[in-house]
């Protein structure tokens, strides 16, 4: 299916395609967006195509907050959470009115990425990073208390993969034995790792905005950091980090995003936000080998084939 979308026109940089009944105009689909690699925006979408069946179903009914390279990942690039102008009709949206302390009083109008012809339009406007919050919206458009919890690993200067992988094994262990909860590892595709929990429905906060997840991530983080302040620091502070794993709890907050599973990110090479299972964390510490938790878009697919989606069961709960 893949190669036929981007097969269709051959003789033309500027296709229009059909991606389940919806007409698409994709365009430069040669201009690299890669440089080091000379990845092209034509396999961004490629990939996303491919990755879609898995991606899809992590990014449904959550906002959407792209993160777009119009000249490649060389060039400059900004956020975009509000639905773009010239969005066509068929892209779904949702407006999220504005929680009691934020400064915007009417609300922020998301697209969500509901079907495949939105991710494939999405990476059409270089939107190479997809970010979702830890909470979706309900039939009528209305924010859900939060889902999952997530638990972002940021090595400081001096620490690497290989502590954070020491402290997502430390930070499960946590999670297990003081809440009886089920930690999923995912390497961010940039330096550090993300542990996520799903959250039971009578484990979930009372309402969107509450704040409760928060409340609990940063609780949980701090503990550690007390059981740990070699290895761990759960103050935002980057003074404090040299030689530690930072546990960022702040992602859980209803307006911050995490990226998605699946999602390329902008580095350098086209690396890929990718689930990862605990042998691979516990072989990471053993060897010190951070290099085995970095995956390109072919490694991610034969991932797949192989081993399915191995953050499925956050999906389970729903």
């Amino acid at each position: 299916m893949a190669a036929a979308l981007l097969e269709e026109s051959p003789t033309t940089d500027r296709p229009t395609v059909e991606v389940e009944g919806r007409q698409l105009r994709l365009s430069n689909l040669t201009k690299v967006l890669y440089p080091e690699t000379g990845f092209t925006k034509g396999q961004v979408i490629d990939y996303y195509l491919k990755i879609s069946p898995v991606l899809l179903a992590h990014v449904a009914n959550r906002p959407l907050t792209v993160r777009r390279f119009p000249n490649g990942v060389d060039g400059e690039s900004f956020y975009e959470k509000h639905r773009p102008r010239g969005t066509p009709e068929w892209v779904k949206s949702v407006r999220v009115l504005a929680s009691p302390n934020a400064r915007d009083r009417n609300g922020v109008e998301f697209v969500v990425l509901s079907e495949l012809a939105t991710l494939i339009w999405a990476a059409n406007l270089a939107a190479l990073e997809l970010h979702v919050p830890q909470w979706r919206v309900n039939r009528a458009g209305n924010p859900q208390p939060p889902d999952l919890l997530v638990f972002d690993l940021d090595p400081g200067a001096g620490a690497d993969m290989a502590h954070c992988a020491e402290v997502a094994l430390l930070l499960a262990e946590e999670l297990r034995n003081d809440h009886g909860w089920t930690a999923y590892p995912k390497a961010s595709g940039s330096k550090g790792l993300q542990l996520y929990v799903p959250l039971a429905k009578a484990e979930r906060q009372k309402t969107w905005d509450d704040g409760g997840t928060r409340e609990l991530a940063r609780s949980v983080a701090e503990e550690l950091s007390r059981r740990r302040p070699d290895l761990v620091v759960a103050n935002m502070r980057k003074d404090l980090r040299k030689g530690r794993v930072l546990i960022d709890w702040s992602q859980n907050h209803v307006a911050k995003t995490t990226v998605a599973p699946y999602s390329l990110r902008a580095r350098a090479e086209p690396t890929v936000s990718t689930p990862v299972t605990w042998a691979e964390i516990e072989q990471v510490v053993d060897d010190g080998k951070g290099e085995r938790l970095r995956f390109l878009p072919p490694d991610v697919l034969e991932r797949v084939a192989e081993l399915g989606d191995l953050f499925a069961p956050l999906e389970s709960g729903r």
